[in-house]
């Protein structure tokens, strides 16, 4: 839920707690909350997909040819093939060649059995003999010498025997591994697991275009979350909306049996206020939360729960920075580990300028690079789009602060 004024209460407040939950749970700091995204999941099983949706995928067995390629020999020109010296006689096509016979074969033609020989359009012309029939000869465009044996022929297994090794293990599928694969005679492939992911957004306040009127949002979610789901690894497979009520929740995180999700994220109720309905949700479908909260801000009610069929829900809180901060923070490990991809690294930048001390969680600062330093971003309010929007990356500022040139954990922004 977001409020009318575009603040979430859980980022302004940890009180918004229930007595009960904040007794029973300490919020992870930021370092264990990534590493718990982390450790909680498995890599999803490989799997076979057909060549047309390969793409971009991480190949998990060695790609062999199964066949030699070419599998026979073929023409490299289009013109003729001959056997023998010139003038050639013209044969007929599929007929065996003997000396002193051509027949016109295309690019990639089969070499008929005799053939020594490719002689290029260019280079020949079809003339008369004495007796006034047909008859290929050499034109002026030929070459001293042309044709010579095996010249314009590809030879079988020119490119690769058969069973040789076309691609391995571990690659990441671009269109050129596609038509090689394709050319081996491969019509699928073995390529590792990558979390399919069902977006859930919510807020009755929420509005999809124009120019909301007091006490509505845009939606600044639809346009965007997928894409950077994508750029973290994972492929979304559905989008839906959820009123602010439990029914409607309850239905959103519904598994889609056409398109099954390994990953639900939500964005907003994340809180426990009267219009947040997700913890309720996952306690009514027998969940376990991983992760209930975060001593960061923004993103303090970012939670990561997993449900009893597997399937994994990342609650993003509703105002936008915090939902991306609490994305990089969770969603990034966790997509990677689900896709076999590598833990996400994160960097170190000298700070820019004095951060005084902060009385509660860790922040995380989007930041703008001066001069080699990272300096803090303005417009950096949960709310607030404008300063990620200019950064170079954010940085993690424990509670203390920090001083100049003090040197600072950093995330990369997955777009930059």
């Amino acid at each position: 839920m977001v409020t009318a004024a575009g603040t979430d209460p859980a980022e302004d407040s940890q009180a918004v707690m229930a007595p009960e939950s904040a007794a029973k749970t300490l919020p992870h700091t930021w370092d264990e909350a990534r590493e718990r995204a982390w450790e909680v999941a498995l890599p999803l099983p490989a799997h076979v997909v057909p060549l047309a949706t390969a793409l971009g995928r991480i190949l998990a067995e060695d790609v062999f040819s199964r066949l030699a390629m070419p599998h026979y020999a073929s023409s490299a020109m289009d013109g003729w093939a001959v056997a023998g010296s010139p003038p050639w006689i013209l044969a007929e096509p599929g007929a065996k060649l003997s000396p002193g016979q051509a027949v016109p074969i295309v690019t990639g033609g089969l070499i008929p059995p005799g053939a020594k020989s490719v002689l290029r359009s260019e280079s020949g012309v079809i003339s008369t003999d004495d007796d006034g029939l047909p008859v290929l000869v050499l034109g002026g465009a030929a070459r001293p010498g042309e044709p010579k044996n095996g010249q314009h022929i590809r030879p079988v297994g020119q490119e690769a025997a058969a069973e040789e090794l076309l691609i391995k293990a571990g690659t990441v599928l671009n269109p050129a591994h596609i038509s090689l694969a394709a050319l081996g005679a491969m019509d699928e492939l073995r390529v590792l697991g990558k979390p399919a992911v069902k977006l859930v957004l919510t807020g009755d306040e929420v509005v999809a275009s124009g120019v909301p009127e007091p006490g509505f949002v845009r939606d600044a979610f639809s346009p965007q979350l997928g894409s950077m789901v994508a750029m973290m690894g994972g492929s979304v497979v559905g989008l839906q909306r959820a009123a602010d009520n439990l029914t409607s929740m309850l239905d959103a995180l519904e598994d889609d049996e056409d398109d099954p999700a390994d990953v639900v994220i939500t964005t907003g109720a994340t809180g426990h206020s009267s219009s947040d309905f997700l913890r309720e949700a996952i306690t009514a479908l027998g969940g376990t939360l991983h992760i209930s909260h975060i001593a960061m801000r923004p993103g303090h009610p970012t939670l990561l729960a997993e449900l009893p069929d597997g399937r994994f829900i990342l609650g993003l809180p509703g105002n936008p920075l915090a939902a991306i901060v609490g994305l990089m923070t969770l969603g990034a490990p966790l997509l990677a580990k689900l896709g076999s991809l590598p833990r996400p690294a994160t960097t170190e930048v000298a700070c820019g300028s004095p951060i005084k001390e902060y009385h509660g969680p860790t922040r995380i600062m989007p930041y703008r690079l001066v001069y080699g330093l990272a300096s803090p971003c303005a417009y950096t309010d949960s709310a607030m789009m404008r300063g990620l929007a200019a950064a170079d990356g954010v940085m993690v500022v424990p509670p203390h602060g920090t001083k100049m040139g003090e040197t600072l954990t950093a995330m990369p922004l997955p777009w930059n």
